[in-house]
């Protein structure tokens, strides 16, 4: 190679490193930041698994009582069409009948079990009284002014379409996110109603990490307004980066790290700079954040 061959290609690079760095920390310069909507620190996981049985009505009163900023949640649908809140799809985890939700009417629906194991929390279980499954119109109703996260658990056309019209019905378009880890769900989704927030799905997650490795990241737009990642993950090890999460959050991407239950976890996600934390424990995380603000 030739000198002056050498000299263009090192400051060709020199130049894509300057300017990835430049745009790393001042995406506003290349593109406009998203509006937030609403910014949340607080988000319930399933309503707050570890406090109260998983997705009831108790769960979610006692999440917005606590001063929740988000409820997190997961829908199917029902044969006869009604929009639930459910995390599996098939009941025999959470009620011991071992049936579908999608191959029983809503009123056909087994009440959950009396005592449930907190998923995110290793030999640890949560009892309550409220065992029914509730709509998501529901949770609409009792909540209106309450940011909703929404899991849309499986790849069902007549699932994506019925949430949107619930969200339409009840104008939460300002205050609801939806999608899930699976791109094809998540595709449906910003096609249905592109007016509600998605989340990135796990294939855009991965092209995140790549794009931010090898300095691109800056340079591409991003429809998503929403990153959610696990802790503890591999995934996560390569995005616990307070260079990326500082970008997304000046690009108006708000980032969630679930599902954290521990302080110390709590400590590290938002020391990273995220903007808010899923957890199973609302009055622990409620506490946590009065300390960690003052």
């Amino acid at each position: 190679m030739s000198t002056a061959a050498a000299f263009y290609l090192l400051s060709t690079l020199g130049g894509y490193v300057v300017t990835s760095v430049l745009l790393l920390k001042c995406p506003t310069l290349l593109h406009q930041k998203k509006k937030q909507r609403f910014r949340c620190k607080h988000i319930s996981h399933r309503g707050g698994a570890g406090e109260n049985l998983e997705n009831t009505m108790t769960a979610f009163h006692h999440a917005v009582d606590v001063g929740t900023d988000m409820l997190e949640l997961d829908c199917h649908i029902t044969k006869d069409e009604q929009v639930v809140v459910s995390h599996d799809e098939n009941l025999k985890r959470s009620t011991g009948v071992n049936v579908n939700i999608s191959d029983l009417k809503y009123c056909e629906l087994p009440p959950y079990l009396c005592k449930l194991d907190v998923t995110f929390q290793k030999a640890c279980q949560c009892e309550g009284e409220d065992n029914r499954i509730p709509l998501l119109e529901e949770v609409f109703e009792a909540f209106p002014h309450t940011p909703v996260n929404i899991d849309i658990k499986v790849n069902n056309n007549l699932l994506i379409k019925k949430v949107s019209e619930l969200v339409s019905q009840y104008k939460r378009e300002h205050i609801t996110v939806w999608g899930n880890a699976n791109y094809e769900i998540v595709k449906k989704c910003h096609k249905e109603n592109s007016d509600i927030p998605i989340l990135f799905c796990l294939q855009r997650v991965l092209l995140l990490v790549g794009l931010f490795y090898t300095g691109l990241l800056p340079f591409v737009p991003i429809r998503e307004q929403f990153l959610e990642i696990p802790m503890p993950s591999i995934i996560m090890k390569l995005l616990m980066r307070k260079a990326l999460f500082d970008h997304l959050t000046a690009r108006g991407i708000q980032v969630y790290i679930w599902v954290l239950n521990e302080e110390q976890e709590y400590k590290r996600a938002f020391d990273l700079g995220a903007t808010g934390v899923m957890t199973d424990y609302p009055t622990k995380l409620k506490e946590f954040l009065h300390n960690y603000s003052a």
